[in-house]
């Protein structure tokens, strides 16, 4: 008896949804809009350079749209979400920086929080009173080294595996307070996370040494996954059968790769009170809240 291993061919038919995906002009994002339209959804693809946004969507099937989105800065952010109509099924929260050197984003946060944190954070709840399904938040096994100090957002002793590990760790944690928050208020909205594994892909090369990038590139060849492989965690959180608040990666040695499954998480990824300190923390640096309320 053999254990059927779930792949982008075991998506539901998708005919009729709406599935908005950040960072889809590369990477991960790609592969995950690819299979979400082969499935027959409405994608959205999310994106701060919207020429590359579109020569993505110009291979895709079915109905797509390419909407500008700079989650660095959260006036790009409220613009996306104040031109927003209509309900959503699915939002994946993909994009992402990683290994950059000290920078800001527009507003002023240290880049790799502000980024993969903070601007999804502020993007979900803005959308969510016109999300109907799910919010998958994409984070990394990179958050087990992650630590969360929230006296020091900008890091006093910043080095970029430090600063990405910390953001990817506060994805998990908004997942888990986005999740209690939801089923405060009785939403049937699920909040989930995943993470793609060892994927090749862009991610963290900007600004490298090109040196570096060659080795970096090369490895990837030869011994990552593609970026489709790599969609499949967060596909499967989208559309199956998983609890609020689960988490999703590959199946193989050390999570680097394989079909999905749930995964563990770190015991600081795990923790409900820094989870809600965090989200306390965003609110106020954001200026953005939570929107629901319990309905009678």
């Amino acid at each position: 008896m053999t254990t059927h291993r779930w792949a982008a061919a075991d998506l539901p038919d998708l005919t009729g949804r709406t599935v908005v995906v950040t960072g889809a002009a590369s990477g991960v994002g790609r592969g995950t809009v690819t299979a979400f339209a082969a499935a027959g959804a409405r994608t959205v693809l999310a994106v701060r350079d919207v020429a590359a946004g579109e020569r993505v969507a110009a291979g895709l099937s079915g109905t797509t749209e390419v909407r500008q989105l700079d989650l660095a800065n959260l006036a790009s952010v409220r613009a996306f979400a104040d031109g927003w109509q209509g309900e959503i099924d699915v939002l994946v929260n993909n994009a992402g920086v990683a290994m950059t050197p000290f920078s800001r984003t527009a507003d002023g946060f240290e880049l790799q929080f502000g980024t993969n944190h903070l601007g999804h954070f502020a993007l979900t709840n803005l959308l969510l009173p016109s999300i109907t399904g799910r919010v998958v938040t994409v984070a990394s096994g990179a958050h087990k080294v992650g630590v969360l100090d929230l006296d020091d957002l900008d890091l006093a002793r910043y080095t970029p595996p430090k600063a990405y590990g910390r953001s990817k760790l506060a994805n998990l944690l908004f997942t888990l307070e986005l999740d209690r928050r939801l089923r405060e208020v009785g939403s049937p909205v699920l909040a989930v996370a995943s993470h793609p594994g060892y994927t090749a892909s862009n991610l963290g090369t900007k600004g490298r040494n090109p040196y570096l990038v060659k080795v970096a590139n090369f490895v990837g060849r030869h011994f990552a996954q593609t970026e489709q492989q790599g969609a499949l965690p967060s596909l499967y959180a989208a559309t199956q059968d998983v609890p609020g608040a689960s988490y999703v990666g590959p199946d193989g040695r050390f999570e680097l790769h394989g079909h999905p499954t749930l995964v563990g998480r770190s015991a600081a990824a795990s923790d409900p009170v820094l989870a809600r300190r965090l989200w306390e923390t965003s609110e106020r640096l954001t200026g953005v809240t939570f929107p629901l309320t319990a309905q009678p």
